[in-house]
């Protein structure tokens, strides 16, 4: 059956992809003795295949990042730790990498792929299963009343805390106990099942763009990469989409009435129903290991099928050996031990490459801006601009990705469509480096008035003022409630100030059951506004003002902006990467970028930022056995410098370390123009160059101990 080629690749202008239409496959298919034509080829079916596989691990990575809220409120864990649960992906990555890269290319890569696939898939269902093994969840509350009690109507919120005050789970005998009830350590699991997951994406990026590049024409990989690389962008896409309609979900539902819960998606303690989506990717990504079972170990070179097909009519041999690519001229198999000799020799070349060992140190220092900006962004969009947890996971996967995918896409035409070499390649990169760094200063001095909540933000009589302490949380409009300094359970009263809990507020009486619930008579209240107003309270933390809306648009439109610039550099940087090492070496480098990369820079960022992160916390929370859980409200501008001011950094860093890389590059290809030159001379038998040919030699060797191409 012949598949149409529109299947495979998108059509795009300009671009010859020089592939024949199915109407021919249908007229050649008749006669049984000739080959399927090019739009049937195994090739293809690699290309679709690496595209699913591209998007259903995106799929998974992306739901991962934003679950990272929903899973550091479940477990009640600071973000420094949700930073290594994150970075546990990175560690799964560091296993395995460089055997899978080296021997890999050596062995059946297709099939390396597909069990990847399968064991990312078991590693998604792992980290779903706490869900199954702990309680119902049970959020941070001042009330007296369980919260799956509908019957608060009288609660009296100021004298109920009074009986509150001598109990602290941190002096209990028997908190261990409490701990072990609650579940308290079951984010082992998802620690374990994004390892797995880590480990299982390994073979996906060096052996399949290896694959590809090996048997795709020269002229078509970069465009190859592009479709690949705009494919799996819809799978974050997707995975933030999903992230942000589950977080909207109670945790428990079905499990208890959700009226009986008094928080909403907005507030700070909610948990949505995390554990659903990770079920989903793992049966996606489940899917996506089927084709690769029935791919081959090699494939003929693009665009030399039909000297191949004439060798077949008159050939006997096996199909894997008479489709062995032009640089495999073997006939014997290499031995495992022959392999682990070369091994180390292999690695000393690769890193005798200087423009590849300098591009690793400026992939380093972006992607250690880059995954501490995705991990904590929507954090970041939530304290900063007031936005939902939900919401914000929205706007990124809505409005970023697709500026993302835009960028790749746009980024492959150019190199197709001027058809830039590596120096061209390089200045594309380098331009979208540069311009979206400065977008992202101009994103640093963007930012909205703090939210003002009483005793941490502002006095009790509204003056702005930053405090760390507990212990200012205690005034005395409050002073006869004696009430708990650590309990989280916020209210908005109607002169639009927050406050941390209905007993701080100084609330005498409360009517109402679950979100209705409304609190009267707040002497805290009261002393900021006139007699005649209104003295009651709310659930919930109170709105930003109004000029905050404008303020957040702007910034996510520079966001968009910037994501798209910088995307435009991707593709034309990996291709510089790929035109930088031997043929041979192709997969250990790409193997070892990726080991490199995601262990400097996939682990740390995630844990430095959450530790840095979690010093500007103003308010954290009391877990259900005593102890402090995640934080609730963090210092605005304190977050603000602290991230987007890191981020900005070592972006700078990255951008000067690229020009470096840009003057290497440059150096390089004149040497090669140059030796290019003195070998026409010499094939001319001219002669007028002796002394240029002598400089050439001399050149040669030292490439040559660089391992250039």
């Amino acid at each position: 059956m012949c598949i149409p080629h529109q299947l495979f690749a998108f059509p795009f202008p300009g671009l010859d992809l020089n592939q024949v239409g199915c109407q021919i496959c249908s007229i050649m298919s008749v006669e049984s003795t000739k080959p399927r034509d090019a739009c049937c080829s195994k090739l293809k079916l690699f290309l679709a295949s690496m595209a699913f596989a591209y998007f259903a691990k995106a799929f998974g990575g992306a739901y991962m990042k934003s679950s990272i809220t929903q899973i550091e409120r479940r477990f009640d864990i600071p973000s420094s730790l949700i930073g290594v649960i994150d970075g546990s992906f990175e560690m799964g990555n560091l296993l395995v990498i460089a055997f899978v890269s080296y021997f890999g290319a050596k062995l059946h890569r297709p099939r390396l792929i597909a069990i990847g696939c399968l064991i990312m898939a078991l590693g998604s269902f792992l980290i779903s299963l706490p869900h199954f093994l702990q309680g119902l969840y049970k959020y941070e509350t001042s009330m007296t009343t369980s919260s799956t009690d509908n019957s608060t109507e009288g609660n009296l919120p100021c004298s109920a805390n009074r009986s509150l005050t001598h109990i602290d789970m941190d002096n209990l005998a028997d908190r261990a106990d409490c701990e072990k009830a609650a579940g308290s350590s079951m984010w082992i699991y998802v620690f374990l099942g994004n390892m797995l997951r880590g480990i299982g994406e390994t073979p996906i990026m060096p052996l399949g763009v290896s694959y590809l590049d090996d048997f795709s024409a020269e002229e078509n990989t970069p465009f190859y990469l592009a479709c690949i690389h705009t494919v799996g962008i819809l799978g974050p896409m997707f995975g933030y989409m999903m992230g942000s309609f589950l977080a909207k979900i109670y945790v428990d539902i079905g499990f208890v009435n959700i009226d009986s819960v008094t928080i909403n998606y907005k507030d700070s303690r909610w948990v949505g129903a995390w554990w659903l989506g990770f079920i989903a990717t793992g049966t996606i990504i489940l899917l996506s290991s089927i084709p690769f079972w029935f791919l081959p170990k090699t494939l003929p070179k693009q665009g030399k099928e039909k000297n191949q097909r004439k060798d077949l009519e008159l050939n006997t041999k096996p199909e894997e050996d008479q489709f062995l690519p032009d640089h495999d001229h073997e006939d014997k198999e290499i031995s495992f031990k022959q392999m682990a000799k070369d091994f180390v020799p292999s690695l000393k070349r690769l890193f005798r490459n200087s423009i590849y060992s300098l591009m690793i140190l400026t992939y380093l220092v972006l992607v250690n801006g880059f995954m501490g900006m995705i991990t904590f962004k929507p954090k970041f969009l939530e304290q900063i601009y007031g936005q939902s947890a939900s919401k914000a996971i929205f706007l990124i996967g809505s409005l970023n990705l697709p500026a993302v995918a835009l960028g790749i896409i746009t980024g492959g035409f150019i190199l197709k469509r001027f058809k830039l070499g590596v120096i061209g390649a390089a200045r594309v990169s380098i331009a979208a480096s540069i311009g979206s760094f400065c977008l992202l200063v101009v994103q640093v001095f963007l930012h909205c008035e703090s939210a003002e909540v009483a005793g941490l933000t502002v006095t009790y009589h509204g003056i702005p003022e930053v405090s760390y302490e507990p212990q200012t949380l205690s005034s005395q409009c409050n002073a006869g409630c004696s009430c708990s300094m650590k309990q989280w359970d916020p209210v908005c009263a109607y002169n639009g100030m927050t406050y941390a809990s209905p007993c701080l507020a100084g609330c005498q009486t409360s009517t109402g059951a679950g979100k209705e619930m409304v609190f009267h008579n707040c002497s805290c209240i009261s002393q900021m506004i006139r007699p005649s107003q209104n003295t009651s309270a709310v659930l919930g933390q109170c709105s930003r003002k109004s000029d905050c809306e404008q303020v957040f648009k702007i910034y996510m439109a520079m966001s968009v902006i910037g994501s798209f610039i910088s995307a435009c550099g991707g593709t034309p940087g990996y291709i510089v990467l790929l035109r930088s090492i031997q043929q041979d070496l192709k997969s250990l480098a790409l193997g070892m970028q990726t080991l490199i990369v995601r262990t400097l820079g996939g682990i740390p960022p995630p844990i430095y930022f959450g530790a840095l992160i979690d010093r500007t916390c103003l308010k954290w929370g009391t877990k259900n056995c005593g102890g402090r859980g995640a934080c609730r409200l963090y210092d605005a501008d304190a977050f603000r410098w602290t991230f987007m001011g890191l981020v900005s950094g070592l972006y700078f860093v990255a951008n000067i370390m690229w020009l470096a890389l840009y003057g290497k590059i440059v150096q390089r290809q004149k040497k090669l123009a140059l030796r290019e030159l003195a070998k026409e001379d010499r094939d001319e038998g001219t002669g007028a160059n002796g002394h240029a040919n002598l400089n050439i030699d001399q050149d040669k060797d030292e490439m040559e101990k660089e391992s250039t191409i």
